[in-house]
């Protein structure tokens, strides 16, 4: 029965797209962001619009003469119709106005159409004799995700969208659900000198053990999530049992080894309680798998975004334990696996339109260095870590190294790579009992 079913397809609509740019070469301004010759059902509209869109590039004006000019130099004004197939477009077509709406409706139909076509791709898919599901499933998803994020080139638009944009951009930072507005660390300071992270961004955080780069990551995905965003962690390192323990403790303000321990008092534990209520009822999703690669990750975020919290931040804690491809193939350049993964994490990020916060281990050169300030070239493993990063942030405490330093617990954000702005530094205060950090008061700042 649905063999028989036509693909779904407006041949009105597509006739009116081409019979806009006939009428008004201008209107191309307005629909080269949407469509491509390749979103039309009819060949001949295909063949007309291609040569429209040809016309345009090379800066040449587009009206039946030219068009008819330029599919007969390609030899398919015949293909196309002739002349009077280009007569029946211009007579059709009740105003050029609309043409934005006519090529939405095009885009619309040609998306069905390789929906269509992805579940026709799905099923070869799983008609394959293969052992390995979990490959089976990500070939699938990435398939239908192709399906998603699949948009035609943009080509030209006027000055006066991209500032529209611009404006709206800006005015979407006082709003944290909206999904081009900026993540907010929670951290005033931080979040003035990065001006928010922004969706597509990969932030690298790197500092040695123990310093708590896992904390701080963590306590800006919970600020992130109590402004409304949704926020996905990889807790590669970590249970999700002992995570969200760490998470509890520091909105309770209970000492962690206690909360661990049951021991406190009836005081705390209702203060336990309540944060309880609070945190459950925050969008924040872990994943504790232990051992996984960079395509399994990658597939579960996809999934995770298109469930109905959607996705607004990611959190990787931490790159050093993602296995890459040259691990499973029994590979031992370590090197080249993290700048694979690197390079990955930087895709996922613009794939989804998310920042990703992503944890990493500094080489023990810190350690020797005098003053024990990290520097880029501390990132473990891969230069390409740096170069594929918009933002790398280091944490550095230096009561850590001296016993004398004074004041105790405060720890400095050294914002030492910034893509899109200054470099600088942050200071906030360490509450190690509640693994917490927090915001120094303007009268606290050292």
């Amino acid at each position: 029965m649905y063999a028989e079913q036509l693909l779904p397809h407006d041949i009105a609509a597509e006739e009116a797209v081409i019979g806009s740019l006939l009428i008004d070469s201008d209107s191309f301004l307005d629909i080269s962001h949407l469509i491509r010759p390749d979103d039309f059902y009819r060949d001949r509209n295909r063949l007309c619009f291609g040569a429209c869109a040809e016309l345009f590039r090379r800066g040449e004006a587009i009206d039946q003469v030219t068009v008819a000019r330029e599919l007969h130099r390609s030899d398919q004004l015949e293909n196309a119709g002739g002349m009077a197939y280009l007569s029946h477009l211009v007579s059709t077509t009740p105003t050029s106005t609309h043409a934005e709406h006519y090529a939405q409706v095009v885009y619309n139909t040609s998306t069905m159409r390789r929906l269509i076509d992805a579940a026709s791709n799905i099923s070869a898919i799983g008609y394959r004799d293969s052992y390995d599901v979990e490959n089976t499933l990500r070939q699938a998803e990435d398939v239908l995700f192709s399906v998603r994020t699949q948009r035609s080139e943009r080509g030209f638009i006027p000055l006066r969208q991209i500032y529209d944009q611009f404006l709206e951009d800006r005015a979407s930072i006082v709003d944290p659900i909206d999904d081009t507005a900026p993540v907010l660390t929670g951290y005033n300071d931080l979040d003035e000198l990065l001006g928010g992270m922004q969706r597509s961004d990969l932030l690298i955080l790197g500092a040695r053990p123990g310093l708590g780069k896992s904390a701080l990551a963590v306590n800006v995905s919970i600020n992130a999530a109590r402004q409304g965003s949704s926020v996905g962690i990889f807790s590669l390192e970590m249970s999700r049992e002992q995570l969200a323990l760490r998470i509890l403790s520091g909105d309770a303000e209970v000492d962690a080894h206690r909360v661990r321990l049951g021991l406190y008092t009836e005081a705390e534990e209702q203060r336990i309680i309540d944060s309880i209520g609070n945190l459950s009822e925050l969008p924040v999703f872990i994943d504790d798998t232990p051992f996984q690669g960079i395509s399994e990750m990658r597939s579960k975020t996809r999934r995770l975004s298109l469930g109905p919290d959607g996705l607004d931040l990611l959190i990787v804690d931490y790159l050093q334990l993602i296995q890459g491809q040259a691990h499973a193939r029994g590979g031992e350049n370590r090197v080249q696996e993290i700048s694979e993964i690197s390079r990955s994490l930087k895709g996922m990020a613009r794939d989804l339109r998310i920042p990703i916060i992503t944890c990493s281990q500094l080489s023990r050169v810190v350690e020797g260095r005098p003053g024990h300030r990290p520097l880029l070239s501390d990132l473990r493993d891969s230069g390409s870590i740096e170069q594929d990063a918009d933002i790398v942030m280091f944490i550095y405490r230096e009561d850590v190294y001296y016993t004398e330093a004074y004041p105790r617990n405060i720890a400095e954000i050294i914002v030492a790579k910034h893509r899109h702005g200054p470099t600088g530094g942050v200071k906030l205060r360490f509450r190690n009992n509640l693994v917490r950090f927090d915001a120094l008061g303007r009268d606290e700042d050292f």
